[in-house]
Formats: structure tokens, sequence, C-alpha cells
């Protein structure tokens, strides 16, 4: 399941997150997305687990938890909308 991270802090990485989502289960993929031009965090990111009920567990339980002194949202990602 894909997992839509958001508010995160500009000192998050995506170590941060996978050891954060990694305490639900296995995480196959995080990361945390930059902004082209200034090379700074958007403060949103996506974490990857093939488990779906542990990603369900991990979206319960950190949706308003505190990460790196920033509150995150968690969410289930929705497909990219076609442009």
């Amino acid at each position: 399941m894909n997992i839509f991270v958001a508010k995160l802090s500009s000192e998050t990485t995506r170590e941060h997150l996978a050891d954060a989502f990694g305490q639900y289960g296995t995480v196959s993929s995080a990361k945390v997305i930059i902004d082209r031009e200034t090379q700074e965090s958007k403060c949103f990111g996506f974490v990857e687990m093939d488990n779906d009920n542990e990603a369900m567990i991990a979206i319960e339980q950190l949706d308003g938890f505190s990460l790196n002194g920033r509150r995150i949202v968690v969410k289930e990602a929705k497909p990219r909308e076609v442009r």
C-alpha cells in the first residue's frame, strides 16, 4: 500500500519515515519529496508497505503523531489524477 505523509518537518528524512513506519511492519520504500529548484523538502512524502494490514495499522497509529516536532498527517495515497 502506498501511504501519503504530510506536514513533515523540513528536517525529516526518508530514514526518519522508514524508522517510524517500520515499527508497524516492513517498509519497502520511503521518500521525502524535494523541490527541484531549491533542493529543499516540500514537507510531504510517501511510504510503501507491502502488507496492507500492517499499513492500515501504521496509518491509524501515526496519523497525528509527532515526528521531528511536527504533528504529521498520514493517509492512504490516492492515484495521481491525469492532467
